[in-house]
C-alpha cells in the first residue's frame, strides 16, 4: 500500500480551536494487530519545545517516501513528526512551552495509562502455548483497552491517540533533546540487549535502564505493558506458564540538546533510523556493519544528578564527554553579591552526558548530570526529572 497521510482531531478542545496529529503511514494495510510483522512507530517532539527531532523526522519522512517509491517498504511504519500540537501553540512572552500543559501543569510525556490491568482481565485463562498467538491477542486487547478509554481533557485526547497508533508495534522510537547533552536513550531493562543495536547505529553515549522510572512516559507505557502483564497473569501460578515475550521494544531517544538543531545532524540521525528498520525487517536493503557501541548500559537509579549548591552563576569546570570521579567538582557557583565559589561535586564515577543550558540558576536546580554505573536511588522513586 502506498503511503497515506491522516490528520487525527482531539477531542476536548477550547471553543473555535481545531488541532490535530498528523500520521504517516507506510506498508501494508493492517486489517488485524496479529498480522505479518513487523511494525514500527516513530514520533518526535512529545516536548514540543524540543525541536531537533521534528528536523530528523522531517528528513526521515523523505527517506521513507523515496524507499516507499522504489517497493523497499517490508512491514508497518507509522511516523508522526509532531506529537503535540497543544504544547506546539504554547508560548509565554516568546517563550514556547512544550513540555507541560499550561492549563494543567502536567507533563506531557507522563501519565500515560498502564494498560496491564484491563488486558489481563481481557485475556485471562486465553493464553496458549503459542507465544505469537499469545502476542497478536494481547496486542488487541491492548486496542481495544484503548479505544475505550473515555477522556476528559484535550491532553489526554491526545496520549489516547498517540497510544491507539502505537501500542500494538514491535519497535516504538520516541525523539526528544535534553538541554545540552550528548546522544542518549532511556529504555526498559527487559528491552536490554535487544536494543543495543539501535543504540549503537545513533551512536549513544549513555544508556538508562530501568523498568519502572516513575509517572509511566510514552516508551514505559508501551514497552512495560508487556512485563507488567506477564507478572500479574503469573503471580501465583505454578507449573507451565504461557509464553508471552516483551513484544515491545520501546526507548526514548535524547537527540543531543536544545541547540542542535542543524541539517546535517539531522540527516545524519535519520539515515542511522533508516538503517534501524532496515536491520529489523521493516525495509528492504543492507544496513551495513553494526557500529560498536558508544557505551554500556547504566542503571537509571545511578545517574547523579548534580545540583547547584547555591543560587548565581554557573561555571562548568568539566565538559560534555568528560570523566569525573567521586567527589570531583563538575561546577562552580557564583555568588552574584560575595563573589564566593560553590563547588558542585560528583557522587559518582561516570561520564558527563547532560548539562543545564542555562548560566544563571536557583540553588538546589539540576545543573549536570553523570551516569554512574550503580544505583544511587530506589527503581521507580521518580527517578526522570521535572514530572
Amino acid at each position: 500500500m502506498p503511503l497515506t497521510t491522516e490528520e487525527i482531531t482531539l477531542d476536548h478542545g477550547f471553543p473555535g480551536t481545531h488541532r490535530v496529529v498528523m500520521v504517516h503511514r507506510f506498508g501494508p494495510a493492517t486489517v488485524d494487530a496479529g498480522a505479518p510483522r513487523p511494525k514500527a512507530y516513530i514520533q518526535a517532539a512529545l516536548h514540543a519545545d524540543e525541536i531537533p527531532g521534528l528536523l530528523v523526522a522531517q528528513h526521515l519522512l523523505a527517506r521513507l517516501k523515496a524507499a516507499d517509491a522504489e517497493g523497499r517498504v517490508r512491514g508497518d511504519i507509522v511516523l508522526v513528526p509532531y506529537a503535540n500540537p497543544i504544547g506546539l501553540s504554547q508560548a509565554v512572552l516568546g517563550t514556547a512551552i512544550g513540555r507541560f500543559a499550561l492549563s494543567s501543569g502536567v507533563n506531557f510525556n507522563r501519565d500515560f495509562p498502564d494498560l496491564a490491568a484491563p488486558v489481563a482481565d481481557a485475556v485471562l485463562g486465553r493464553l496458549g502455548p503459542d507465544a505469537a498467538a499469545n502476542v497478536a491477542l494481547v496486542r488487541r486487547a491492548a486496542l481495544a483497552a484503548i479505544a475505550a478509554w473515555e477522556t476528559a481533557t484535550e491532553a489526554d485526547s491526545l496520549r489516547k491517540i498517540l497510544m491507539g497508533l502505537a501500542i500494538d508495534a514491535d519497535l516504538v522510537l520516541d525523539l526528544h533533546c535534553d538541554s545540552e547533552a550528548l546522544v542518549h536513550a532511556y529504555t526498559g531493562t527487559e528491552s536490554w540487549p535487544d536494543a543495543g543495536d539501535v543504540m549503537a547505529e545513533l551512536g549513544c553515549r549513555a544508556v538508562f535502564l530501568a523498568l519502572e522510572s516513575g509517572g509511566n512516559p510514552f516508551d514505559e507505557a508501551c514497552s512495560g505493558l508487556w512485563w507488567r502483564l506477564r507478572n500479574r497473569l503469573t503471580a501465583g501460578l505454578s507449573g507451565t506458564v504461557p509464553p508471552l515475550p516483551a513484544a515491545c521494544l520501546a526507548t526514548t531517544i535524547e537527540l543531543r540538546g536544545r541547540r542542535d538543531v542543524d541539517d546535517a545532524l539531522a540527516a545524519a540521525d535519520a539515515d542511522a533510523l533508516v538503517r534501524v528498520l532496515t536491520r529489523r525487517g521493516l525495509l528492504a536493503g543492507d544496513a551495513g556493519v553494526l557500529p560498536a557501541p558508544a557505551c554500556q548500559a547504566t542503571p537509571l537509579a545511578g545517574v547523579d544528578r548534580v545540583r547547584a549548591p547555591a543560587a548565581g552563576a554557573v561555571l562548568y569546570t568539566v565538559a560534555l564527554g568528560d570523566t569525573v570521579t567521586v567527589g570531583q567538582t563538575v561546577a562552580e557557583v557564583v555568588d552574584p553579591v560575595t563573589g564566593t565559589r560553590h563547588p558542585a561535586r560528583a557522587r559518582t564515577p561516570g561520564i558527563v552526558w547532560a548539562r543545564a543550558e542555562q548560566r544563571y540558576t536557583a540553588a538546589g536546580a539540576i545543573i549536570t548530570s553523570i551516569a554512574g554505573d550503580r544505583p544511587l536511588a530506589e527503581e521507580g522513586s521518580g527517578l526522570l526529572t521535572a514530572r
